[in-house]
C-alpha cells in the first residue's frame, strides 16, 4: 500500500492553500493508495510533519505553500536517514526553487501536473544547524526587503523585492566582512552578500547564471564598497545575467566556508535564510550535494 503526505499552509498565496490542498489530494489519489492532508497552524509545523512522515516511511511528501513552507519541509526531511521524494506546489510570492525546477507558477496547472512527473536529485545548503533551498542574504538590502509588508509582497509579487532592493542600494551603510571559502580568506566591505544554490534570486532567474540546483556548489556574490553610482550600474546587469562578471562584485563558488565580521566591529548583522530571519554572524555554510529527490514536471510525459 502506497501513501503520500501533503503538508498545506492554508494562509499561503491569499489563502489559496485552503482551495488547492483538497484538489492536490484528489489528484494524488490517482497514484497513491492513501493521501493524508496535514494543515499547518504555526511556525515549525511543516518541519514536524515532514519529519514524522520520513520516520513513518511514507512513499512521498508534498507541500503546498511559499518558500517558507518549502524550507520548513526540507528542514524536516534533510537530517533524516530515510528521505522520501519531495514535491511541492508553489503558492508564495517568489517561489525561486519552483522557478528553477520548471514547476508551473499557475497553481491549477501545477496541481494538474502532479501525476506527470519525474525525479531530480538536488543540492541543499546548510547554515549552522539549519538547512536552506535557495539563498542566504546578508546586509542592508536583505534587511530592507525583510521589512516589506505582507500586503505589498502579495500585491506586487517579486517586484516588491526588486523595488525595496533598489531603494536600499542608495544606503551608505556597509559592513566589514571576512570570508573563508574552501580555505581562501577574503576581506571585503559590502552592502549585500548573497550565498545562492540556484540562479534564481527574488524571482529573478538571471541573478547568478553560473548556479545550478544540482552542481554541488554554493555561489557567493558580494557587492563591493559603497559607491551609489557603481551599485546602481548593477541593476541592468542583474537582468542581463552579468552580475558576476562585474568588477564591483566578488564572485566565488565553494563547498564549505564561513562568513564573519571584522574583529572589533560590534554591530549585530543578521542573515536572511530563504526569505526569513536567520542567525546573526558569524555563520558556517556548506553544500549537501545531491541530498534530496524532488518531483519535477516530466515534459516528455514519462512517469
Amino acid at each position: 500500500m502506497t501513501k503520500a503526505v501533503v503538508i498545506v499552509n492554508p494562509t499561503s498565496g491569499k489563502e489559496k492553500g485552503e482551495e488547492f490542498g483538497p484538489l492536490a489530494q484528489t489528484e494524488l489519489e490517482k497514484i497513491y493508495d492513501e493521501v493524508e492532508l496535514r494543515w499547518t497552524e504555526a511556525e515549525g509545523d511543516a518541519t514536524q510533519f515532514a519529519r514524522e512522515a520520513c520516520r513513518s516511511h511514507v512513499d512521498a511528501i508534498y507541500a503546498l505553500g511559499g518558500d517558507g513552507t518549502v524550507n520548513e519541509c526540507v528542514n524536516g526531511i534533510a537530517p533524516e536517514d530515510n528521505r522520501p521524494p519531495f514535491g511541492f506546489i508553489p503558492l508564495g510570492t517568489v517561489n525561486d526553487l519552483g522557478r528553477v525546477l520548471d514547476i508551473p507558477m499557475d497553481e491549477k496547472k501545477a496541481v494538474e501536473g502532479l501525476t506527470d512527473r519525474k525525479i531530480r536529485t538536488i543540492d541543499i545548503g546548510k547554515i549552522n544547524d539549519q538547512y536552506f533551498i535557495d539563498i542566504v542574504a546578508i546586509g542592508s538590502i536583505p534587511e530592507a526587503v525583510h521589512d516589506v509588508p505582507i500586503e505589498k509582497k502579495t500585491k506586487l509579487g517579486p517586484l516588491a523585492y526588486v523595488i525595496e532592493g533598489a531603494k536600499a542600494l542608495t544606503e551608505k551603510e556597509v559592513h566589514p566582512f571576512q570570508f573563508n571559502m574552501d580555505g581562501e580568506e577574503i576581506e571585503e566591505e559590502s552592502v549585500l552578500v548573497l550565498v545562492a544554490l540556484t540562479n534564481s534570486v527574488a524571482g529573478i532567474t538571471t541573478m547568478i547564471p553560473e548556479a545550478s540546483v544540482d552542481d554541488g556548489y554554493l555561489h557567493l556574490a558580494v557587492v563591493k564598497g559603497d559607491s551609489i553610482a557603481e551599485k546602481m550600474n548593477l541593476v541592468p546587469k542583474i537582468f542581463a545575467g552579468k552580475v558576476t562578471d562585474d568588477e564591483n562584485v566578488l564572485y566565488r563558488k565553494f563547498t564549505e566556508g564561513t562568513i564573519s565580521l571584522k574583529e572589533g566591529y560590534t554591530k549585530e548583522v543578521l542573515s536572511n535564510v530563504d526569505g526569513d530571519e536567520g542567525d546573526s554572524l558569524p555563520i558556517s555554510l556548506k553544500v549537501l550535494k545531491h541530498h534530496i529527490d524532488v518531483f519535477v514536471p516530466d515534459t516528455e510525459g514519462n512517469n
